[in-house]
């Protein structure tokens, strides 16, 4: 098993959380993990990425190649324009639909999406609303779930049960919606 994960996103947005979440499911399942991160700017609004390899075997670089990336999260459309070269054909995209208009050009939001659509294997979803009905827009941000919901417990855990339950909460409610707005079928 070999997954190599894209997330994308402007500083702020949880990037850096959603791969410790990420990371610390792995690890417990004893996966192997390597994780490069950019964000330098993060903290003028500028975007943050993180490459997340996942292995059962043995991982020599930290860097996803062009075109082997098995997925791309975002949680800010735009982002997703900038990785599209990292997919590959049968990759998966998943992206918030809400922009984060950090700049004067923005490109407009329907021309975005359209590039987005355009890719087969994709979820589009309205990852603040998500977070904002499971009770904070914080939490807008192939491994067993509940993996994932111990990750989340031991990487929130120091905040308090209320922000390791909103996150919980939130996971599962982005998990329901692309599993019932999916425009091909998840694996």
């Amino acid at each position: 098993m070999k997954k190599d994960i894209i997330l994308a996103g402007v500083g702020g947005q949880g990037i850096l959380s959603i791969a410790s979440v990420i990371g610390v499911a792995a690890v417990n399942l004893g996966l192997h993990l390597k994780q490069a991160e950019v964000h330098g700017m993060s903290q003028r609004g500028g975007d943050v990425q993180s490459h997340l390899r996942l292995s059962d075997k043995e991982i020599a670089s930290d860097l996803i190649p062009y075109g082997k990336a098995d997925m791309i999260i975002s949680v800010e459309p735009m982002e997703v324009l900038r990785y599209l070269p990292m997919i590959s054909p049968e990759g998966w995209i998943i992206t918030s639909i809400k922009p984060f208009i950090n700049i004067s050009n923005y490109p407009p939001l329907e021309k975005i999406m359209s590039e987005i659509e355009a890719f087969e294997n994709h979820v589009a979803l309205d990852a603040d609303k998500i977070a904002k009905e499971s009770g904070s827009l914080r939490a807008a941000n192939d491994i067993d779930y509940g993996n994932f919901e111990e990750a989340i417990k031991f990487v929130f855990g120091s905040k308090g049960d209320d922000i390791v339950n909103i996150n919980l909460k939130a996971m599962k409610a982005g998990r329901d919606f692309a599993e019932t707005h999916s425009h091909a079928k998840l694996k």
